[in-house]
């Protein structure tokens, strides 16, 4: 475990911490993070293979499934069909929702994941920042110290020449002032190296903004798919599906590719998490070539472990000590005596101030609390919100390779049944005008038949043939002149005696077991020795 004050590793953290690292031989290989060996790369490579192993189970399933759905769809019955089809809508739409559900979940994990990242560059930011003010504030101090000592230290010497006590003491403050400089320079502990903290941040920040973006498209391709896969059921539109299902195959490899690589960077990360201090130790030091007692001390930050700077800070205190004592003393006894050097003390007396105040703030800054806190903070943002948004989407993308393996298994027989929704018609007569089926089939024939009518009719008792059938003409006329015929008769009280025949009004609509009793009920009454003329 991580002994940085205010990082603990979370319980998820230690849980893939102790899954098996196995290489491509079943070899267990150490679980410490090393992402530069081949060993440990092979163990997370061999867990990424675990999603691939998923895909070719997955695709096995669908192959099995639309074979026997292919070869043996013909030998059902029609209730089972009816069942069947039933059953199948139902799971095309639990699998769609599972799938929605999942994609919420992705959302959340991206923002997770982001959030995280975006803390470890900001705190990498701070870093910099600290680290970059640490070298500007030595390398001003020492040119200002330097700058001191080649002119008015140098004037002092020239006019105090001739009083060998003045001289003296000019000697030792101007020996003091070098030797704060010296001390100051040997502080700077970070020489820029590359990369340095803030392009760091850069590059990691840089990576992070295309898995965002990319991450939102399949999240949106995803949910784009949901909802036409749900309009074309509703709807019934046989090319939607089709084109669904296409696409919804082309997702399912991006699913199980994603779980892979969000499998062994879940895993790989917890490895990090698990024990984060003496990686970054060890590769700060192989890269920077910074001393291992000053990485200690900032990724520390305890009691236990001495500031390597005190040293070097408390010489350099007490040597400004003592260049401030000397200079008053020179300011009270050769002032009055050398007017002239009044000028150079007073600029040594102010370096001197700038001095003690970048002295300070540099060991306000050198103190480990500051970068510290940037590095827990970063731990943080990695090991916890970034951990917790991959294991998100870990889930996002198991449940949405899993619904759209069902939805590819449901959504042919469901296009199938679209094909053959024509069939309820078979049930009715192909001879009755007001067939949807028969209508269709009229917008192909040049002219319109001759309706029977049952408005009148005569019937006689000596043959069959005697029932004369006359059909009323169909009128052309346009649905305005109907309709102003309508309304001219409307106030006539003797238009409701007139026949529907001599309306222009259409046939009332009937079924074939009307028109078959009808039938029945006229030829027996041809039986009769009557003869009877009904007009309607």
């Amino acid at each position: 475990m991580s002994s940085s004050h205010g990082y603990r590793a979370s319980w998820w953290t230690y849980i893939l911490h102790q899954v098996p690292h196995t290489n491509f031989q079943f070899e267990v290989v150490d679980n410490q993070f090393a992402p530069q060996e081949w060993p440990y790369q092979q163990a997370l490579l061999f867990l990424a293979s675990i999603a691939g192993l998923c895909l070719a189970i997955s695709l096995i399933l669908i192959c099995v499934y639309l074979i026997r759905f292919c070869c043996c769809s013909s030998q059902e019955d029609d209730d089972s069909k009816s069942h069947r089809v039933c059953c199948v809508t139902w799971s095309c739409v639990a699998a769609v929702i599972i799938c929605c559900a999942g994609i919420g979940i992705g959302f959340y994990g991206n923002s997770e994941t982001n959030d995280g990242v975006y803390q470890v560059t900001y705190s990498l930011m701070n870093a910099n920042h600290t680290l970059t003010s640490i070298n500007l504030l030595i390398s001003d101090t020492v040119e200002l110290l330097s700058s001191v000592v080649r002119s008015d230290l140098t004037q002092l010497e020239e006019i105090f020449s001739k009083r060998t006590e003045f001289l003296v003491m000019i000697r030792n403050t101007r020996r003091q002032v070098e030797s704060v400089a010296q001390q100051l320079a040997e502080i700077s502990f970070w020489k820029g190296p590359e990369p340095n903290p803030n392009a760091l941040a850069e590059q990691v920040n840089f990576i992070e903004d295309y898995r965002w973006l990319a991450y939102i498209l399949l999240l949106l391709l995803d949910l784009i798919i949901c909802l036409f896969t749900l309009l074309g059921l509703a709807k019934q539109i046989k090319w939607l599906v089709i084109v669904m299902t296409v696409v919804s195959f082309f997702v399912l490899l991006l699913s199980w590719g994603s779980m892979g690589l969000e499998m062994a960077t879940a895993v790989g990360l917890s490895d990090f998490c698990s024990d984060p201090d003496a990686y970054v130790m060890n590769q700060t030091q192989a890269i920077t070539n910074i001393n291992p007692d000053i990485l200690q001390y900032y990724i520390s930050c305890n009691q236990d472990v001495t500031n390597p700077f005190r040293q070097r800070l408390t010489m350099s205190q007490r040597a400004l000590s003592n260049i401030h004592s000397q200079l008053h003393g020179l300011e009270r006894e050769a002032v009055p005596q050398f007017p002239t050097a009044e000028k150079n003390l007073l600029v040594v007396q102010g370096m001197l101030n700038t001095t003690e105040g970048n002295f300070h703030h540099l060991v306000a800054l050198l103190n480990c609390r500051g970068l510290h806190k940037d590095y827990v903070d970063a731990l943080k943002g990695l090991c916890y919100d970034g951990m917790e948004g991959i294991l998100f989407l870990l889930l996002f993308s198991f449940l949405s390779a899993l619904s759209f393996t069902a939805a590819i298994c449901s959504l042919p027989r469901a296009w199938k049944r679209f094909q053959n929704r024509d069939l309820d018609y078979d049930d009715m007569d192909e001879d009755d005008p007001f067939n949807p089926q028969a209508r269709r089939e009229m917008l192909h024939v040049t002219g319109r038949p001759h309706l029977p009518s049952f408005y009148s009719y005569s019937s006689s008792c000596d043959s069959h043939s005697s029932l004369r059938v006359s059909a009323p003409p169909i009128s052309n006329a346009p649905v305005s002149q109907y309709m102003n015929q309508s309304a001219l008769s409307s106030g006539n009280p003797r238009f409701e005696n007139i026949p529907l025949i001599d309306r222009q009004s259409p046939p009332p609509s009937y079924s074939p077991s009307m028109r078959t009793s009808f039938i029945s009920a006229t030829q027996e009454e041809t039986d009769t020795p009557c003869r009877t003329d009904v007009a309607f």
